[in-house]
C-alpha cells in the first residue's frame, strides 16, 4: 500500500460508505487504497504515523508519508480526483478550526442523517 494513498473511513457509517464509492468511480487512476477504521491493519497504520486526536468518526488520508484529518483529508482527497470536485479547494481559504468544526458537526449527526450497517460494503 506504499505507492498508494490510504484513506481510513468508519467502515459501517452508510454516508462514508457511499463517500468511498463516489470517490472510486472518480479515481481514474487507482492511487487510492481503503481501510476501515475498524481493522486491525488500521490500528498498526495509526502507531506507525503516530496518528493522534481522532475518533471513529475522522476522515484519515494517509499519503506521502504525511496524514491528513478531517476536512484537510477531503480537501486533499479531491485534489487527486478527475472532474469538477477540485474547485472544492477553494474551501482551504477558511481557516482549519472552522472547517473542521462543521466536519465535527456532520460527522456526530452521520448516523443519525444516514444511518449505519451491520458490516463494511468493502
Amino acid at each position: 500500500m506504499q505507492d498508494h494513498h490510504i484513506i481510513i473511513f468508519d467502515g459501517v457509517c452508510n454516508i462514508c460508505n457511499s463517500s468511498i464509492n463516489f470517490i472510486k468511480k472518480r479515481d481514474k487512476k487507482s492511487i487510492f487504497k481503503y481501510l476501515v477504521m475498524q481493522d486491525k491493519k488500521t490500528l498498526e497504520l495509526i502507531q506507525k504515523y503516530n496518528i493522534k486526536n481522532f475518533d471513529l468518526d475522522t476522515l484519515i488520508l494517509i499519503k506521502n508519508e504525511k496524514y491528513y484529518l478531517r476536512s484537510d483529508a477531503v480537501l486533499e482527497i479531491t485534489k487527486d480526483l478527475s472532474g469538477f470536485l477540485k474547485i472544492l479547494q477553494i474551501f482551504k481559504i477558511l481557516p482549519k478550526a472552522f472547517r473542521d468544526y462543521i466536519y465535527k458537526i456532520f460527522a456526530k449527526n452521520r448516523y443519525r442523517l444516514f444511518g449505519k450497517s451491520d458490516k463494511c460494503n468493502l
